[in-house]
Protein backbone atom coordinates (compact mmCIF):
# COMPACT_ATOMS: atom_id res chain seq x y z
CA UNK A 1 0.00 0.00 0.00
CA UNK A 2 1.34 3.49 -0.96
CA UNK A 3 1.92 6.10 1.76
CA UNK A 4 -0.94 8.42 0.00
CA UNK A 5 -3.48 5.45 1.03
CA UNK A 6 -2.10 4.68 4.30
CA UNK A 7 -2.73 8.50 4.91
CA UNK A 8 -6.71 9.32 6.38
CA UNK A 9 -8.75 11.55 4.82
CA UNK A 10 -10.01 14.40 6.20
CA UNK A 11 -13.52 15.85 5.16
CA UNK A 12 -13.42 19.99 5.99
CA UNK A 13 -16.22 21.55 6.07
CA UNK A 14 -17.68 25.37 6.55
CA UNK A 15 -20.17 25.28 9.17
CA UNK A 16 -22.39 27.76 10.94
CA UNK A 17 -22.66 27.92 14.89
CA UNK A 18 -25.43 29.06 16.79
CA UNK A 19 -24.47 30.60 20.15
CA UNK A 20 -27.01 31.99 21.65
CA UNK A 21 -28.50 34.91 19.76
CA UNK A 22 -25.79 35.09 17.14
CA UNK A 23 -24.63 32.88 14.98
CA UNK A 24 -20.60 31.84 14.16
CA UNK A 25 -18.70 30.93 11.26
CA UNK A 26 -16.14 27.89 11.31
CA UNK A 27 -14.07 25.61 9.86
CA UNK A 28 -15.02 21.63 10.97
CA UNK A 29 -11.76 19.03 9.47
CA UNK A 30 -12.96 15.22 10.20
CA UNK A 31 -10.25 12.70 9.67
CA UNK A 32 -11.39 9.37 9.13
CA UNK A 33 -12.43 7.22 12.28
CA UNK A 34 -12.15 10.37 14.41
CA UNK A 35 -13.23 9.17 18.29
CA UNK A 36 -12.30 13.04 19.60
CA UNK A 37 -12.19 16.75 18.28
CA UNK A 38 -10.59 19.71 19.65
CA UNK A 39 -12.02 23.26 20.14
CA UNK A 40 -9.80 26.06 19.23
CA UNK A 41 -10.27 28.82 21.29
CA UNK A 42 -8.18 31.95 19.92
CA UNK A 43 -7.71 35.55 21.44
CA UNK A 44 -6.55 38.86 21.30
CA UNK A 45 -8.14 39.81 18.29
CA UNK A 46 -7.37 36.80 15.90
CA UNK A 47 -9.84 34.71 14.11
CA UNK A 48 -10.83 31.04 12.85
CA UNK A 49 -8.28 31.98 9.98
CA UNK A 50 -5.16 32.42 12.44
CA UNK A 51 -2.41 30.77 11.19
CA UNK A 52 -0.47 29.76 13.93
CA UNK A 53 -3.88 27.81 15.37
CA UNK A 54 -4.59 26.42 12.17
CA UNK A 55 -0.96 24.99 11.91
CA UNK A 56 -1.69 23.14 14.84
CA UNK A 57 -4.95 22.09 13.72
CA UNK A 58 -3.25 20.15 10.56
CA UNK A 59 -0.90 18.34 13.36
CA UNK A 60 -4.02 17.34 15.01
CA UNK A 61 -5.61 16.50 11.86
CA UNK A 62 -2.79 14.63 10.95
CA UNK A 63 -2.60 12.51 13.98
CA UNK A 64 -6.86 11.28 13.40
CA UNK A 65 -8.01 14.21 15.45
CA UNK A 66 -11.10 16.28 14.29
CA UNK A 67 -10.96 20.13 14.62
CA UNK A 68 -13.29 23.45 15.14
CA UNK A 69 -12.22 26.04 14.50
CA UNK A 70 -14.56 28.96 14.77
CA UNK A 71 -15.19 32.76 14.97
CA UNK A 72 -16.00 33.91 19.06
CA UNK A 73 -17.12 36.99 17.58
CA UNK A 74 -19.60 37.87 15.21
CA UNK A 75 -18.18 39.93 11.84
CA UNK A 76 -19.97 43.22 13.39
CA UNK A 77 -18.61 42.15 17.18
CA UNK A 78 -14.86 41.87 15.51
CA UNK A 79 -15.16 45.24 14.34
CA UNK A 80 -16.10 47.00 17.39
CA UNK A 81 -13.04 45.11 18.91
CA UNK A 82 -10.89 46.25 16.73
CA UNK A 83 -11.36 49.51 17.53
CA UNK A 84 -11.97 48.97 21.57
CA UNK A 85 -9.89 45.94 22.24
CA UNK A 86 -12.52 45.11 24.98
CA UNK A 87 -14.43 42.02 23.98
CA UNK A 88 -11.21 40.26 23.69
CA UNK A 89 -10.53 40.44 27.37
CA UNK A 90 -14.58 39.40 28.10
CA UNK A 91 -14.12 36.26 29.12
CA UNK A 92 -17.62 35.37 30.52
CA UNK A 93 -18.77 35.92 27.07
CA UNK A 94 -15.93 33.74 25.24
CA UNK A 95 -16.67 31.02 27.57
CA UNK A 96 -20.48 31.29 27.17
CA UNK A 97 -19.62 31.11 23.31
CA UNK A 98 -17.43 28.48 23.64
CA UNK A 99 -20.27 26.38 25.36
CA UNK A 100 -22.39 27.01 22.91
CA UNK A 101 -20.33 26.04 20.22
CA UNK A 102 -19.33 22.40 22.66
CA UNK A 103 -23.26 22.11 22.32
CA UNK A 104 -23.51 22.31 18.70
CA UNK A 105 -20.68 19.61 18.14
CA UNK A 106 -22.90 17.33 20.66
CA UNK A 107 -25.84 17.91 18.75
CA UNK A 108 -24.63 17.66 15.61
CA UNK A 109 -24.62 13.73 14.51
CA UNK A 110 -21.09 14.15 12.63
CA UNK A 111 -19.61 14.91 15.98
CA UNK A 112 -22.36 13.70 19.16
CA UNK A 113 -20.23 10.84 20.15
CA UNK A 114 -16.81 12.46 19.75
CA UNK A 115 -15.11 13.33 22.96
CA UNK A 116 -13.96 16.87 23.39
CA UNK A 117 -11.01 19.11 23.78
CA UNK A 118 -10.04 22.76 24.48
CA UNK A 119 -7.20 24.56 22.59
CA UNK A 120 -6.71 27.93 23.68
CA UNK A 121 -4.46 31.01 23.04
CA UNK A 122 -4.08 34.16 24.70
CA UNK A 123 -7.22 34.91 26.48
CA UNK A 124 -9.31 31.91 24.69
CA UNK A 125 -6.87 29.89 27.17
CA UNK A 126 -8.62 31.94 30.07
CA UNK A 127 -11.73 31.21 28.41
CA UNK A 128 -11.34 27.73 28.29
CA UNK A 129 -10.46 26.95 31.46
CA UNK A 130 -13.88 28.82 32.85
CA UNK A 131 -15.78 26.84 30.30
CA UNK A 132 -14.39 23.83 31.18
CA UNK A 133 -14.93 24.79 34.70
CA UNK A 134 -18.54 24.90 33.99
CA UNK A 135 -20.81 22.18 35.89
CA UNK A 136 -21.07 19.37 33.35
CA UNK A 137 -18.61 20.10 30.50
CA UNK A 138 -16.90 17.26 30.72
CA UNK A 139 -13.95 18.30 28.56
CA UNK A 140 -11.26 15.75 28.44
CA UNK A 141 -8.02 17.94 27.79
CA UNK A 142 -7.06 21.44 27.46
CA UNK A 143 -4.37 23.21 26.03
CA UNK A 144 -2.96 26.70 26.23
CA UNK A 145 -0.24 28.31 23.90
CA UNK A 146 0.84 31.91 25.11
CA UNK A 147 -1.68 32.11 26.95
CA UNK A 148 -3.59 34.05 29.96
CA UNK A 149 -4.75 31.62 32.12
CA UNK A 150 -4.46 33.66 35.09
CA UNK A 151 -8.04 35.56 34.04
CA UNK A 152 -9.65 32.95 34.14
CA UNK A 153 -9.84 33.78 38.08
CA UNK A 154 -11.68 31.63 40.71
CA UNK A 155 -12.41 28.97 37.80
CA UNK A 156 -8.87 27.71 38.24
CA UNK A 157 -9.82 25.97 41.12
CA UNK A 158 -12.72 23.94 39.33
CA UNK A 159 -11.04 22.99 36.42
CA UNK A 160 -11.05 18.89 36.54
CA UNK A 161 -9.73 18.47 32.99
CA UNK A 162 -5.69 17.73 32.33
CA UNK A 163 -4.04 21.07 31.65
CA UNK A 164 -1.11 21.50 29.23
CA UNK A 165 0.07 24.90 29.89
CA UNK A 166 2.94 25.33 26.93
CA UNK A 167 4.70 29.34 27.47
CA UNK A 168 7.91 30.14 25.30
CA UNK A 169 10.98 30.73 27.28
CA UNK A 170 11.48 34.60 25.77
CA UNK A 171 8.12 35.31 27.21
CA UNK A 172 8.88 35.71 30.84
CA UNK A 173 5.74 38.31 32.02
CA UNK A 174 3.45 35.41 30.51
CA UNK A 175 5.69 32.94 31.88
CA UNK A 176 5.10 33.95 35.53
CA UNK A 177 1.65 34.18 35.15
CA UNK A 178 0.96 30.87 33.77
CA UNK A 179 2.99 29.64 36.89
CA UNK A 180 0.62 31.62 39.03
CA UNK A 181 -1.99 30.16 37.64
CA UNK A 182 -0.87 26.72 37.25
CA UNK A 183 -0.61 26.63 41.24
CA UNK A 184 -4.46 27.29 41.96
CA UNK A 185 -5.75 24.36 39.39
CA UNK A 186 -5.49 21.71 42.60
CA UNK A 187 -7.90 19.18 40.96
CA UNK A 188 -6.71 18.55 37.66
CA UNK A 189 -3.00 16.74 36.21
CA UNK A 190 -1.39 19.33 34.41
CA UNK A 191 1.90 20.48 33.61
CA UNK A 192 3.81 23.49 31.68
CA UNK A 193 6.18 23.16 29.12
CA UNK A 194 8.80 26.04 28.20
CA UNK A 195 9.89 26.29 24.47
CA UNK A 196 12.98 27.18 24.90
CA UNK A 197 13.72 30.47 23.20
CA UNK A 198 10.50 30.81 21.89
CA UNK A 199 8.29 34.25 21.86
CA UNK A 200 5.07 35.08 22.66
CA UNK A 201 3.51 34.17 19.28
CA UNK A 202 6.29 31.61 18.90
CA UNK A 203 7.51 33.17 15.42
CA UNK A 204 11.29 31.18 15.95
CA UNK A 205 11.91 28.65 13.26
CA UNK A 206 10.28 25.46 14.50
CA UNK A 207 8.82 26.86 17.48
CA UNK A 208 5.27 26.32 16.61
CA UNK A 209 6.11 22.90 15.01
CA UNK A 210 7.15 21.76 18.52
CA UNK A 211 3.96 23.76 20.11
CA UNK A 212 1.79 21.36 17.93
CA UNK A 213 4.11 18.15 18.66
CA UNK A 214 3.44 18.76 22.47
CA UNK A 215 0.07 19.63 22.16
CA UNK A 216 -0.85 16.54 19.83
CA UNK A 217 0.71 14.20 22.53
CA UNK A 218 -1.08 15.87 25.14
CA UNK A 219 -4.39 15.01 23.57
CA UNK A 220 -3.16 12.03 22.36
CA UNK A 221 -2.66 10.73 26.02
CA UNK A 222 -5.53 12.04 27.68
CA UNK A 223 -8.41 13.11 24.77
CA UNK A 224 -7.61 9.33 22.46
CA UNK A 225 -6.39 7.21 25.01
CA UNK A 226 -8.41 8.76 28.15
CA UNK A 227 -5.16 8.08 30.41
CA UNK A 228 -7.11 8.63 33.71
CA UNK A 229 -4.09 6.58 35.35
CA UNK A 230 -2.64 8.11 38.96
CA UNK A 231 -3.06 11.26 40.71
CA UNK A 232 -2.70 14.78 39.86
CA UNK A 233 0.77 16.23 38.76
CA UNK A 234 2.09 19.32 39.28
CA UNK A 235 4.99 19.46 36.88
CA UNK A 236 7.01 23.28 37.43
CA UNK A 237 9.54 24.05 34.86
CA UNK A 238 11.86 25.97 36.54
Amino acid sequence: MSDNQTLKRISETEVLVDAGKVTLEGSLCLPDAATSIVLFVHGSGSSRHSPRNRLVAKTLQSAGIATLLFDLLTPEEGLFDEGTATLRFDIDLLAHRLLDATAWIKGNSATSALRVGYFGASTGAAAALVAAAAPGAAIGAIVSRGGRPDLAGNALEKVHAPTLLIVGGSDPQVLYLNRQALARIHHAQTDLVIVPRATHLFQEPGALEEVARIATSWFHRFLVRQDSRGTMRHNKVA
